[in-house]
């Protein structure tokens, strides 16, 4: 058999124009069995797209979107109504006093039972106010005094500077 095409080949290349035809053969073959593989994995994604596109109980695609996107909104609407309330009690809890502090004490030798005492209770930037009541035979006497980021423009006695140090966490 002679070819141009073939002689042409051996010519340039030295190589046996066999070797090449086997090459091409072997490639040819190849390619078959990748493009089998593509369509059996094209007919599997087939498959599961009518089966996605029928939906459940004869659902429309559409109709199971629509669905979604009302719950996607819903949901949407009642996390900011959540985050608006959380914004609110974080307000709030900023101002309510959460930190308190009381030291019980007998403020005459004469009676005991520790029946006077000094409570403080501060808020969160440790804004807030010390109660001192002192317990004697003739009455009772209350006394407060406002407290500013955790100090006091008036001086306190030692058993309201107690009170503060608890209610502050130092002690």
């Amino acid at each position: 058999m002679n070819s141009p095409i073939l002689e042409y080949i051996y010519q340039y290349t030295g190589i046996d124009p066999a070797y090449f035809i086997f090459a091409l053969a072997f490639l040819v073959v190849v390619l078959i069995i990748l493009i089998i593989v593509m369509l059996c994995k094209s007919k599997k994604l087939k498959k599961r797209l009518e089966a996605f596109l029928e939906g459940k109980d004869a659902k429309s695609l559409e109709s199971m979107l629509l669905s979604c996107m009302v719950k996607v909104e819903n949901a949407d609407k009642t996390n900011k109504e959540i985050q608006q309330r959380m914004d609110l009690l974080q307000r709030v809890q900023r101002m309510t006093y959460q930190k308190m502090g009381m030291v019980k004490y007998d403020a005459f030798r004469e009676m005991s039972g520790e029946l006077s005492y000094a409570l403080a209770l501060l808020d969160q930037e440790e804004n807030g106010f010390v109660i001192n009541s002192v317990y004697a035979n003739e009455g009772n006497y209350s006394y407060i005094k406002e407290i500013k980021h955790g100090e006091c423009e008036i001086l306190l006695s030692e058993d309201e500077k107690r009170a503060l140090i608890k209610a502050k966490g130092h002690e």
